[in-house]
C-alpha cells in the first residue's frame, strides 16, 4: 500500500506552502487536510466530494490532480468516479425499462394543474361578474352612492 498522505505532505514541504494556505485556497478545514495526509479518509468529505477534495489538494502542491486522484481511489477502496458513458448507458436501459405509464404520469399531472387554474380563474370573474349583478350598479356606481349616504338607518321623529 503507497503512503498517499506522506507524498501529499512532502509535496507540500517542497513547495513550502502550510495547511493553512491550502485550505485558504481550496475551502477545506485544516483539520481535514491534516486527516489526508494521515491516511484517514474517514475524516474527509464522503462520495464524488472526497475526490474533489483529493484533487484539489494534489493542484494545489503541484502533484498530477488525475493520477492522485486515481491512487486515492485506488488505496482507500473508494468507488470510482462514474464516467459519462456510464451514465448514458444507465440512461438508455432505464428509458428501454420504462413502461407507457411512468411516461404519461407527468403530462397528467401538468394537465390537472392548468385545468386547476382555469377554472380558479373562470370562478373568480363569474363571481365577480355575480356581485356587481346582484347589486344593479357597476362598481364605480356603488362606491358614489355609498359615499352619499349619510345614515343607513332613518332617524326616528321622537329621537333628537
Amino acid at each position: 500500500m503507497s503512503d498517499l498522505g506522506a507524498r501529499l505532505r512532502e509535496a507540500r514541504e517542497r513547495r513550502g506552502v502550510s495547511l493553512r494556505d491550502i485550505a485558504a485556497h481550496t475551502k477545506f478545514s485544516v483539520s481535514a487536510l491534516e486527516a489526508l495526509e494521515r491516511n484517514d479518509p474517514s475524516r474527509l468529505p464522503g462520495g464524488i466530494f472526497a475526490r474533489a477534495f483529493v484533487r484539489s489538494y494534489a493542484a494545489e502542491v503541484g502533484l498530477d490532480p488525475e493520477a492522485t486522484v486515481r491512487e486515492f481511489v485506488e488505496t482507500f477502496d473508494v468507488e470510482p468516479p462514474i464516467s459519462v458513458v456510464d451514465l448514458s448507458q444507465s440512461h438508455s436501459r432505464r428509458r428501454r425499462g420504462a413502461d407507457a405509464g411512468s411516461r404519461v404520469s407527468p403530462t397528467i399531472l401538468k394537465l390537472v394543474v392548468v385545468s386547476l387554474m382555469a377554472m380558479a380563474i373562470i370562478f373568480y370573474f363569474t363571481r365577480a361578474r355575480n356581485t356587481e349583478e346582484s347589486s344593479g350598479l357597476a362598481p364605480a356606481d356603488a362606491r358614489r352612492t355609498s359615499r352619499r349616504i349619510g345614515s343607513a338607518v332613518p332617524k326616528s321623529p321622537g329621537l333628537p
